[in-house]
């Protein structure tokens, strides 16, 4: 019996959106053309950002902890192979940072660069998400105008014999492009302010590892002072 009720359910589905086309007229079609092409940026730009956070996170880690514990050449080696991405990034900060011959502020200059690069990458076709979002109730809004006046037209042609039911199959057939408009617009809203907050997230996790490079003198004079200071504590503590 389920068997059945799938065959039947897969047998509606098809006639179900041929008669949402029919009934929406073309401004549906535009709007579930629209749905496609957001459909698949979404799902292109997930697979995209969640492989960067997941790319060398392993290497960047420990390059960190070795950059910090003074050991400069095994931390490059250890990010020695990242074409991209933040461990790509670090690799270059550390090399600058031991290259006598690049000033700091053109070292900086270069990474800003390559960040900007990098997230430039990570937010294409964002751009585009966000213009479906905004178009996609305006479309549908377009098509209840227009459904509204096709209406009120017949209504006038009709004269003194009005249908009332022809009034209000026009009125929901006008409906069903605001409702599929909206349909579209709100997950697209939610899957680019997602998206925007994971590209930020990326943002961030490659400002926080620059910064690390920079900072490792001023941490391990920190910890150097922290553990000369408390050694003079245990000297001078009553016995």
């Amino acid at each position: 019996m389920q068997e059945d009720l799938s065959a039947t359910l897969l047998q509606q589905i098809p006639g179900s959106f041929h008669q949402v086309v029919s009934l929406g007229g073309p401004v549906t079609l535009m709007l579930l053309v629209l749905s496609v092409v957001a459909l698949t940026i979404i799902i292109v730009k997930s697979v995209q950002l969640f492989a960067e956070r997941s790319r060398n996170r392993k290497a960047i880690r420990q390059a960190l902890q070795l950059w910090q514990q003074g050991r400069e050449k095994d931390a490059i080696d250890r990010i020695a192979g990242a074409e991209r991405g933040v461990a790509a990034l670090l690799r270059v900060a550390m090399q600058g940072s031991l290259a006598t011959s690049i000033a700091d502020a053109q070292l900086r200059e270069e990474l800003q660069r390559l960040a900007s690069a990098d997230l430039h990458r990570l937010r294409s076709h964002l751009r585009t998400l966000e213009v479906i979002a905004t178009i996609s109730p305006l479309l549908g809004l377009f098509g209840t105008v227009l459904g509204m006046i096709e209406a009120f037209r017949q209504m006038e042609q009709a004269g003194s014999q009005v249908d009332p039911s022809v009034l209000s199959g026009g009125i929901w057939q006008a409906l069903l492009t605001t409702g599929v408009g909206l349909a579209v617009a709100i997950p697209v809203i939610l899957a680019h302010q997602w998206l925007e907050r994971r590209a930020e997230h990326h943002a961030h996790r490659m400002e926080d590892a620059i910064t690390q490079v920079f900072t490792a003198s001023v941490r391990q004079q920190t910890q150097a002072d922290g553990h000369a200071a408390r050694q003079v504590e245990a000297a001078n503590a009553p016995a």
